[in-house]
């Protein structure tokens, strides 16, 4: 229980009260002015928003911290995406501020997908004032169980004096693997009571714990016969700023390195001869790309994503499984594994790989050979990407392989590719040939929705750099709000609209099922969207973004290169069609 100091009277909260004192005489602030203290103190660049009533007081105190920017989205859900697209691109913690119980409601898809990404959000919203509570105004709701089930915690502020002590714990525990959102509900009598409490300094964590028993991973991984072991490099690696360290092993053990079935990021290098591709999304394919293998060495949690069943494991009975994750909730949890390790990747593979490195000696020539073996694999494929991509070239129709075709090849190798567009992204995977391992970032939560504002906080993140974002047609109308952030701001976004008309992974989805009515019939409800079709021209134009549509293949890279080479927020249609091309 704790003192208001706006209303002169006592409020209870539901959780222990936090009432900080400081002995140092201080000015009265706003609790309002308070937070944004303890933002600027934590290097807060953005604040991510769409303001309502309950979020005055805030807006009010931003005026005197100009070095705060107010980065305002039209639509909640967007909002938390470009805070999540921010946090991946720029590694620290995005912050976002939501209105009340309604636009929390609008968030939550965004809040999914960052808890599944890992993504470190602290997530407010501002409440109703606490004083008139029992009376049921608009808006009121019980943000904090909303909130709970989709974030690490969630609690409600319950006085000025308590802001310092609880924004920063939410920093410090988003960021703590595994890293994810946490909420903090803000009464509008909150953000207004004055106080002279202290907002603390920053403190400093280094969470960089090396992985036990790493010795005896080397003997695991230096035992497995050459060309028996394979790498599945996860998302971690990215945050954990360790894609170095990856290619560093995957040379030593001279192993083909995979990506996450369903990724984030591709923390590896396309370019590097031993990068593989992803993993296939189905547990049945997955198995059988494994089955030629003994030993699986997982560097980071959740590789091996499924989206619909199949009968049977992902991972073969006769395949041993090692991990090295700093989010101790994956180790073991799925697949039997003869040994996982806790740790920071980066920190640990920095210890792993000089003991290793010795362990594999006798047999380093023959590594040597598996390398120069899959650089001549990895053009081969290449190869054939391309010769089938120009076998279509010529089509009635542009194909999801050379719509992904020719977008890359405008793209080139340097600007970041954020993707939402499902029927074109697993070509795009295949076709990218980066020295870097963060040009490419994708849907990993799978809530549509993301990709169009999660550009947007790329872009900002990474110091209002060009970004290309790919999207589907049907994923573009969940967030088009995104468009008017882009000009807001004026953005280098690029925004590529692969339209099909139609919901295609869903059909073919059910196309995968003999036993569909649909399947028989190629009768789809609700899965083609042409009566009326969407104008994405107009609506570009309606949020105030040059707009231009590939008539022809030819067409496509040259609009693209164009979009990039102006600097500024564009959209680019592409019409494609599902329907494979055959001479």
């Amino acid at each position: 229980m704790t003192q208001n100091g706006s209303s002169g009277t006592q409020r209870t909260s539901g959780v222990p009260a936090v009432d900080i004192s400081t002995p140092d005489a201080l000015a009265e602030r706003r609790g309002a002015d308070v937070l944004l203290e303890v933002l600027d103190s934590e290097g807060v660049e953005y604040v991510f928003g769409n303001p309502g009533t309950t979020e005055l007081p805030l807006m009010d105190a931003l005026l005197s911290k100009p070095q705060i920017q107010y980065i305002w989205g039209l639509q909640e859900a967007s909002v938390v995406a470009m805070a999540d697209g921010y946090a991946q691109a720029a590694r620290r913690p995005g912050f976002v501020n939501l209105h009340t119980a309604g636009g929390l409601g609008h968030a939550l898809g965004c809040i999914i997908n960052a808890g599944v990404a890992n993504t470190p959000l602290v997530i407010t919203a501002g409440q109703q004032d606490s004083r008139h509570t029992v009376t049921d105004p608009l808006l009121f709701g019980d943000l904090v169980a909303i909130a709970r089930p989709n974030v690490k915690w969630a609690q409600e502020v319950a006085s000025a004096a308590q802001i310092p002590v609880l924004v920063r714990r939410a920093f410090h525990d988003c960021n703590a693997a595994p890293a994810g959102g946490v909420f903090l509900s803000l009464p509008m009598d909150v953000m207004e009571e004055k106080t002279t409490v202290s907002t603390l300094r920053q403190s400093r964590i280094d969470r960089r714990a090396v992985a036990g028993s790493l010795e005896e991973l080397a003997d695991i991984l230096a035992a497995v016969p050459v060309g028996r072991l394979v790498m599945i490099a996860g998302d971690e690696i990215d945050t954990s700023d360790a894609a170095a360290e990856a290619v560093e092993i995957a040379e030593i053990l001279g192993v083909p390195v995979y990506g996450s079935s369903w990724p984030a990021r591709i923390p590896f290098p396309t370019s590097h001869p031993l990068w593989a591709g992803n993993m296939p999304t189905k547990a049945t394919d997955i198995n059988k790309r494994l089955s030629d293998y003994d030993c699986v060495f997982a560097l980071g949690g959740k590789s091996l994503i499924t989206i619909l069943y199949t009968e049977g494991p992902a991972v073969p009975e006769t395949c041993e499984v090692l991990q090295l994750s700093s989010d101790v909730r994956d180790l073991g949890r799925t697949y039997e594994t003869r040994l996982s390790v806790w740790g920071d990747i980066k920190a640990s593979l920095q210890v792993l790989n000089p003991l290793l490195r010795r362990k594999v000696a006798p047999t380093a020539a023959e590594r040597r050979k598996r390398l120069d073996a899959a650089r001549e694999d990895r053009e081969g494929r290449r190869r054939g990407i391309e010769a089938q991509a120009r076998s279509e070239m010529d089509a009635p129709v542009t194909t999801p392989l050379v719509a992904a075709h020719e977008v890359v090849r405008a793209i080139g190798s340097r600007v970041a590719i954020v993707d939402e567009a499902v029927a074109t992204s697993s070509h795009v995977r295949s076709l990218l040939h980066s020295d870097s391992a963060r040009q490419y970032s994708f849907l990993r939560g799978g809530v549509l929705g993301w990709g169009m504002p999660a550009s947007v906080g790329f872009s900002l993140g990474y110091g209002r750099a060009p970004v290309v974002c790919l999207v589907g047609d049907g994923a573009a109308l969940y967030s088009p709000q995104a468009l008017w952030t882009a000009a807001h701001e004026k953005l280098p976004v690029t925004f590529v609209v692969m339209n099909n008309r139609e919901y295609n992974v869903l059909k073919n989805f059910q196309r995968g099922q003999s036993h569909y009515n649909s399947t028989r019939s190629n009768r789809f409800i609700a899965m083609d969207i042409v009566d009326p079709p969407v104008d994405y021209m107009a609506l570009a134009h309606a949020f105030g973004l040059p707009a231009r549509r590939a008539e022809r293949v030819s067409d496509i890279a040259a609009l693209v290169e164009a979009g990039i080479a102006s600097e500024l927020p564009n959209v680019i249609e592409i019409p494609i069609s599902a329907e494979v091309y055959v001479r």
